[in-house]
């Protein structure tokens, strides 16, 4: 059963909707995406928000552009975290989806990461599951090692053979 919702308003968000999803089986939590427009097709959008509780969802990540209401109107419908990411646009850069997410009235909040930062959207999601399950919080803390082990790895090299030879390495 998925513990988590991911929805975007358009396929164009997949890219960085599948960071969400990704960082998710990394983890071991379960998960449903799917493509549903709060705008162009209301109905089943209500319909959807309402159902995922009973579908045993716990959180819901929800990705969108421009005005940015698929959050909020999750946000709105479901009573449990949604945590919303602003999509990268071409127009603002992604700030119109970042005010649009992170300015919602009082009494209907919404968990905002960066613009386009579906790994991190993930994490959270993760870390709201992780408040009931042990095992999931140990997965999370081999994984927050591993990034630790990551950046010393990549510092001894650097120490190791100088920054010209590793920004040349990098490139490749």
């Amino acid at each position: 059963m998925a513990k988590v919702g991911i929805v975007m308003g358009s396929d164009s968000d997949m890219p960085v909707m599948a960071q969400a999803a990704d960082i998710l089986e990394k983890l071991g939590v379960d998960y449903d995406m799917t493509v549903i427009s709060a705008h162009r097709e209301p109905d089943i959008f209500f319909q959807y928000a309402k159902s995922l509780e009973e579908k045993g969802v716990k959180v819901v990540i929800a990705g969108a552009g421009k005005a940015a209401h698929l959050p909020g109107m999750c946000a709105a419908l479901f009573p449990m975290p949604v945590i919303g990411i602003p999509m990268k646009t071409s127009d603002l850069g992604g700030v119109d989806s970042l005010y649009s997410i992170v300015q919602m009235p009082s009494g209907i909040p919404v968990a905002t990461v960066a613009i386009n930062g579906g790994t991190n959207a993930g994490i959270l999601a993760a870390k709201i599951l992780a408040v009931s399950d042990a095992e999931l919080l140990g997965r999370l803390k081999d994984y927050t090692e591993s990034l630790k082990n990551d950046v010393a790895a990549k510092a001894k090299k650097l120490d190791r053979i100088g920054y010209k030879e590793y920004l040349t390495q990098m490139k490749k």
